[in-house]
């Protein structure tokens, strides 16, 4: 990556409270937060999750494996593919991408990857249906499989809705030379 880590956002979300352990190991009551890139905190539980839309179900689940797989800690993170067909054919499925976003929504919001055009023309009809995707869905300019790995990792480390697009955008000016 560019070294150049991306600004977050401030949260969207409340914070909670629950108990934590203090320096001394006891447990004070006091609000547990994720801390972002630049200061700016989370809810705790809150993760941004990750919908990977291509129209192949294998390369969907495979750049999902490899993301979580590079991002060492990606496990913690909510991704989901989106792939294929109902019928497992190629194309795009509104109906498995609905499902997919929902599955990933830990209250900090959604962030989808697309592969091809088409890809993005079902993602903008779901985003403008207004009920269709989770609330703080956002589609994201990125490519796919750069995109997912900056993506993941950034939201392993508790960053914020922005960051995460940011980071992934950013993966455009990737060189390979």
């Amino acid at each position: 990556m560019s070294g150049r880590g991306p600004t977050a956002a401030p949260a969207e979300s409340p914070s909670t409270s629950s108990p934590s352990a203090g320096p001394s190991g006891r447990h004070t009551e006091s609000t547990h937060r994720t801390p972002l890139l630049d200061g700016q905190t989370l809810p705790a539980g809150a993760r941004v999750g990750i919908v990977l839309v291509s129209h192949s179900a294998a390369v969907a689940a495979s750049v999902a494996e490899l993301a979580k797989g590079l991002a060492g800690a990606g496990a913690d993170v909510p991704v989901a593919p989106a792939g294929g067909t109902d019928d497992g054919g190629l194309g795009t499925s509104a109906e498995l991408i609905s499902a997919a976003a929902a599955s990933v929504d830990r209250g900090a919001g959604v962030a989808v990857l697309t592969d091809l055009g088409s890809a993005v023309l079902t993602v903008k009809a779901l985003l403008a249906e207004g009920d269709e995707l989770p609330g703080s869905t956002r589609l994201v300019d990125a490519p796919f499989v750069e995109g997912a790995v900056a993506a993941v990792v950034t939201a392993s480390t508790g960053a914020d809705l922005a960051a995460v697009a940011a980071a992934a955008a950013e993966a455009y000016a990737y060189r390979k030379e």
